[in-house]
């Protein structure tokens, strides 16, 4: 693929454009035109769903006929559908856009295809610019639009021997502060935080996300609770910002938050409720905060996740390790071909254990 620098420069812009946008049910995605020359005429970005596209955004900052001949630089590849709007490849061909430029490739069913259509017009079409920034902006979109459902997270934090809590049921705090303050900031950075009905029952969590100081971030994740048991009125999570939302079922707790447009899942209850994800197959990432000390005894933090003998354990492949004061946070993927653990589905309800559920940390 042969692209000049101002096209490659035109992509950098264009990721900080698509950031610009909401994340929903419609990818985060930025687009810069180019003239003949290749300076800058005009940009644009997708601003939610039932708005224009990038690519129609930054035509419409343009007079008639202004993009005929120029090139356009996309973060993902264009449209090829009608839905709330008409098909980002065919408008391009109508402004006369000689070239297009794309990072990422369109997974969709529907909504793939506008490369071909772009070609069979006659446009020149350059694809897979900066693909791993590309890919890497909109993740969770295309887990979602390949799956079905978020990109779910699931966290813990554990001793170096894998316990979540002493014997006791104690676990706060096993981690330090610098892990605890990663996990807040992860928080607002997801869409919603699931937690099962044990954990709202043992630590009555706020399910925020706050800063050192105590004030709340300015994106407060959606609260979800997974099970059956009853949650107080008086229970902290009802005062959340956000209305929390009940399911008794773990499978329809994914279809129906990804119709919400919830594209990242962060499951933060404890070892019954991680375990239940881990087994349906459902994570598609694992951040596991360790701390340097040993507790024993059967607090695990994981249980059964439907592992009979070695051969049958998911792989992961470590993304990254990072120190965190004292305490370290392993970051780990599903190492299958659909991106996700290969386990059957399993335990679709919250399995109410003996005693609560406490999470890990009990979380807050």
């Amino acid at each position: 693929m042969s692209v000049s620098r101002a096209e490659r420069d035109a992509m950098r812009r264009a990721f900080e454009l698509a950031r610009r946008g909401p994340r929903g049910v419609n990818p985060q995605v930025g687009a810069v035109v180019l003239s003949p020359a290749g300076s800058v005429i005009a940009e644009g970005w997708h601003r939610g769903a039932g708005t224009a596209h990038a690519e129609v955004d930054a035509l419409s900052h343009l007079p008639a006929d202004a993009a005929r001949g120029a090139t356009i630089v996309v973060t993902l590849e264009p449209c090829n559908h009608t839905g709330r709007t008409g098909p980002c490849a065919l408008a391009l061909i109508e402004a006369g856009v000689a070239r297009v430029v794309f990072s990422a490739e369109d997974p969709g069913v529907h909504s793939g295809g506008g490369a071909a259509r772009l070609r069979a017009a006659g446009v020149d079409v350059a694809a897979g610019l900066l693909a791993e920034e590309g890919v890497a902006l909109i993740d969770d979109w295309l887990v979602s639009v390949r799956l079905g459902r978020p990109f779910i997270t699931v966290k813990w934090a554990q001793s170096l021997d894998g316990r979540a809590a002493a014997s006791d049921g104690s676990s706060q705090w096993i981690t330090g502060p610098a892990a605890r303050a990663d996990v807040h900031e992860r928080r607002a950075a997801t869409d919603a935080i699931l937690v099962g009905t044990g954990t709202v029952l043992a630590d009555d969590p706020a399910l925020t996300a706050r800063r050192g100081d105590g004030t709340l971030y300015e994106h407060q994740p959606l609260p979800v609770v997974l099970g059956t048991r009853e949650v107080p009125r008086d229970a902290a999570i009802r005062r959340h910002p956000h209305e929390p939302i009940f399911f008794d079922r773990l499978d329809t707790a994914v279809r129906e938050l990804r119709d919400r447009g919830i594209q990242r899942l962060f499951i933060e209850g404890g070892p019954t409720v991680a375990s239940a994800v881990v087994r349906a197959g459902l994570a598609d990432e694992v951040l596991a905060y360790i701390a340097p000390v040993l507790l024993g005894g059967d607090r695990l933090a994981l249980t059964d996740i439907g592992v009979p003998t070695l051969a049958d354990a998911p792989r992961l492949r470590v993304v990254t390790v990072e120190k965190l004061g004292d305490d370290l946070l392993v970051i780990a993927q599903p190492v299958t071909a659909a991106g996700r653990f290969d386990a059957a589905p399993d335990s679709t309800t919250e399995t109410e254990p003996a005693a609560p559920d406490s999470t890990t940390e009990k979380e807050t």
